[in-house]
């Protein structure tokens, strides 16, 4: 018998314990909506500090501090990062997971405005939009807290605080690390552009730095007795490009430069490029990484230099939950979609004409996309979790439609109240949707089931990173 439906014995004997008891289900949109203005504060002042992967001090301290004063059992440093925790609050099964995330992204600096205005010049920025997603989880698993204990229901909530989703893997320390084994159902979330709770995956995802390490000289009057460890960073980007034309279509191999040498008059000693290899499967990014390594080490011998490989992070495909899926999408047409003021309006037409061909109509937002299976060609860390635990994930319109992630738009729409309203929409998603699973068994044994037939008999969890510990410097 598994360790769920050893748990699910003990809950359905609660359950029938309290046959007839009120479940109060409603209320719990009511919980979350009086939190409204601390979950806008909260998002706020996290867009304000805009703090990178594993240097999110401030804003994990913000996030568990406000789940402390709100009941919760608080575990920081957890997997052995100092800005990850686990927040914990009631009594026996099931335990319904929440995530938050709270990175920003570097270079992407926008103060709250429709045109292009950074607030610190060359600064980072949430365009990402993790803000609006750590205050959102921390909210809906606040309110549904205080649901159980209203309803003196059995159950327990954990939040967990999972930094450095942006290429730090942190929440593949927390699933290595176990932290997930005894939690039934994982929910999570993700802003965007338009409203969709349909069923979806992404892909794997692996990256290193190379480094190259030759030997300097003067580059004019003896560059005889120099290597140059930028010519091995070329030699393999050039071997790496050529490789482009025989890979899966599903691929994506990116790359960039962070170090090319210090003069052009000296034979760079050092260089390093970091790249990014992505495929649907997981087995399928463990190769195309080990023919990328390949190529460091042929440019290596064939500059008379030496390479170091790190390996920087690594994620799994998120593999999908049909059952889940099909619950929040029902729960999210219940709730509708987002309609803006005539001040949002405004700043919605002024901020679209800066994109590019933007693919969703301006009123999208209002709409609640179909109910149609996609395959998102990035990736989430989220992915080792969903390999770990049924998982679902949803998307809510916190910005213009149209907005593509990871750019200057959504820093400014996640910074005002376009953003705040998607960010409470997801609180209410996640709260009602905790609910339902708080209060049918059979809706987790669904899932369950679902899970392991989608996972297989024989899976065998292993982190795509290996042992490495959290690169905490990454972003420094």
């Amino acid at each position: 018998m598994t360790g769920w439906h050893k748990r699910r014995i003990k809950w359905l004997a609660l359950l029938a314990s309290m046959a007839g008891a009120p479940a109060f289900a409603d209320n719990v949109v009511e919980m979350v909506d009086k939190r409204e203005s601390e979950g806008i504060a909260l998002a706020s002042q996290i867009w304000e500090w805009a703090e990178l992967g594993y240097l999110e001090t401030r804003s994990s301290k913000l996030l568990a501090e406000h789940l402390a004063e709100n009941g919760f059992a608080v575990t920081t440093g957890v997997a052995d990062i100092p800005t990850a925790f686990v927040a914990s609050y009631g009594r026996g099964e099931p335990t319904i997971g929440i995530l938050a995330e709270f990175d920003a992204l570097p270079g992407l600096s926008q103060k709250a405005m429709p045109t292009r205005a950074p607030r610190e010049v060359g600064g980072s920025g949430h365009a990402c939009g993790h803000h609006l997603f750590g205050a959102a989880s921390v909210t809906a698993g606040i309110a549904l807290a205080e649901w159980l204990e209203t309803n003196n229901r059995p159950g327990t909530v954990k939040v967990f605080g999972t930094p450095a989703e942006e290429g730090g893997s942190g929440k593949v320390y927390l699933a290595r690390e176990g932290l997930f084994e005894d939690v039934d159902v994982v929910l999570h979330w993700h802003p965007g552009s338009s409203n969709s709770a349909a069923a979806s995956t992404t892909t794997a995802n692996k990256s290193g730095r190379f480094t190259f390490r030759g030997r300097a000289a003067h580059a004019a009057s003896a560059p005889d007795r120099g290597r140059s460890a930028l010519d091995g960073v070329e030699a393999m980007n050039f071997m790496v490009n050529m490789m482009r034309e025989h890979v899966p279509q599903t691929s994506r191999i990116h790359y960039v430069i962070t170090d090319g040498g210090d003069a052009p008059n000296i034979v760079p000693e050092e260089a390093q490029v970091y790249y990014y290899v992505r495929h649907p499967e997981a087995e399928m990014v463990k190769s195309l990484f080990e023919r990328v390594v390949t190529a460091a080490n042929a440019a290596a011998m064939g500059t008379d230099t030496e390479v170091d490989v790190e390996v920087m992070h690594g994620n799994y495909p998120v593999l999908p939950n049909h059952t889940l899926a099909e619950l929040v999408d029902k729960n999210l047409r219940k709730l509708g979609g987002i309609t803006y003021s005539p001040a949002e309006q405004a700043f919605a037409e002024e901020l679209r004409k800066t994109l590019i061909h933007p693919q969703l109509p301006l009123g999208s937002q209002n709409m609640i996309q179909p109910f149609q299976f996609r395959q998102s060609m990035g990736s989430t860390d989220v992915g080792d979790v969903s390999w770990l635990v049924p998982t679902v994930g949803f998307n809510t319109a916190t910005w213009v439609p149209g907005t593509p992630a990871h750019s200057w738009q959504a820093v400014a729409a996640g910074g005002m109240s376009i953003g705040h309203k998607g960010m409470m929409l997801a609180a209410r998603l996640i709260a009602i949707t905790g609910v339902d699973l708080m209060t049918d068994p059979g809706l987790i044994e669904a899932a369950h089931y679902e899970f392991q037939q989608a996972r297989g008999a024989d899976f065998q969890y292993s982190a795509l990173l290996g042992d490495r510990l959290p690169p905490l410097d990454y972003r420094k």
